[in-house]
């Protein structure tokens, strides 16, 4: 005879739960970066919103988790592949120009400001850094964002209770840190000459203020 007591029961479950809570059993790893495009109008729309990064990080948070859980872990790898795509020489000069030095993490929170400024910006500056010359402010103290790298994670972490870094696929996603390509520096830091050349717009700039 059908036990309807057990089927009544899980019905009951199912409806108490709140929304926005999912079945933590369906969380498995993956290497799959979101879809570019919504990607990239999650970040438009933030800056349409916001005015300076705190407000532009807790917007990012707040609509981050309107997504998948799987799909805020794609938002963390398509980060991770941008920041990858950015990987060089060029991109390094202009950082060390533009924040006066640029360490590896520093180097890091650049590119991340780079991706938090949107899509045109990225795409131009990935072009010819020296396009940064766009996103120079009077007021601006440093060109960076480390909060941004994390953004997915925290999303995740308030809607999961759980660490996003462990849902990661790495044995399938490898455009990330730890396994950057190798470059030669194209310029030196002793020879401000040679990162003119490299943002001659940028260090007119910056050599002038």
């Amino acid at each position: 005879m059908e036990d309807k007591s057990f089927g009544d029961k899980k019905a009951a479950e199912q409806q108490a739960r709140p929304i926005g809570s999912f079945d933590s059993t369906q969380l498995v790893k993956t290497a799959e970066m979101l879809d570019e495009d919504l990607y990239w109008s999650i970040i438009d729309k933030s800056l349409k919103n916001t005015d300076d990064q705190e407000t532009q990080e807790q917007f990012l948070i707040k609509e981050i988790g309107k997504l998948t859980p799987k799909q805020m872990i794609g938002f963390r790898l398509r980060t991770d592949q941008l920041l990858y795509d950015t990987y060089s020489s060029e991109m390094w000069c202009a950082g060390y120009i533009m924040n006066g030095g640029c360490s590896d993490d520093g180097f890091e929170y650049f590119r991340n400001w780079v991706i938090s400024r949107g899509r045109d910006t990225y795409l131009k500056a990935k072009q010819n850094p020296d396009n940064l010359i766009t996103q120079v402010h009077r007021d601006a103290e440093y060109y960076e964002f480390e909060a941004f790298w994390y953004v997915a994670l925290e999303a995740f972490k308030q809607k999961t209770g759980k660490d996003l870094y462990n849902y990661i696929d790495y044995d399938h996603f490898k455009t990330r840190e730890g396994n950057y390509p190798s470059f030669k520096f194209t310029w030196k830091e002793e020879d401000p000459e040679s990162m003119k050349k490299i943002c001659p717009r940028l260090f007119e700039e910056f050599e002038h203020n």
